[in-house]
């Protein structure tokens, strides 16, 4: 590590210790040059591929920016949303890689978004998943009540297909066919 202040291209590590409860590390370091004594911070950095193949740091507040759009009008607290992105995060990290791609993380959202709030997880999941019909917020709903009914067993009727959790397994969704619909009158 170069020296700030004399640029010396080498120093010594006097002092290390953890920082950011385990996310950081902190480094005393001196320099053999001019004797000054200077401190670093190393994390490791995680960084996410859009879809577009630009780069950006991983953001927590990006992410809870992103799930406070879907829990708007919902009894959602901010320090649910600050737990929220911190599993999110812990999530991403684990796969071991320093370059996750933006699906990841919209993944990684999907099932604790889930427990919080399941309106807000249809939300989220709409604009993530791409619903596209009033069929894809049946199947999503089928699903939920599915899993809530216990055994997480899918409805008879429609043919199962995957639908991403965060845990990497997938959920059951089923598509539900209908009957006609009544034209609303005015």
């Amino acid at each position: 590590m170069r020296c700030p202040f004399c640029r010396h291209p080498d120093s010594r590590v006097v002092d290390s210790r953890e920082a950011e409860e385990g996310a950081a590390i902190r480094r005393r370091r001196s320099c053999p040059a001019c004797g000054r004594r200077f401190t670093t911070m190393e994390e490791a950095s995680l960084r996410v591929r859009k879809r577009s193949g630009a780069t950006e740091p991983f953001s927590r507040a990006k992410v809870i920016v992103g799930v406070r759009k879907a829990c708007q009008g919902r009894p959602v607290r901010s320090d649910d949303l600050a737990l929220l992105a911190e599993r999110v995060e812990e999530t991403v990290r684990s796969s071991g890689s320093a370059e996750v791609a933006a699906e990841d993380v919209g993944r990684a959202i999907l099932g604790p978004l889930r427990e919080l709030d399941e309106v807000a997880y249809l939300r989220f999941a709409s604009v993530y998943l791409a619903f596209e019909s009033l069929g894809d917020f049946e199947a999503a709903i089928a699903a939920l009540r599915a899993e809530s009914a216990g055994g997480g067993e899918p409805p008879v009727a429609g043919k199962p297909t995957a639908m991403p959790a965060a845990t990497g397994a997938s959920a059951v969704v089923v598509p539900v066919t209908t009957g006609p619909r009544a034209a609303a009158g005015p």
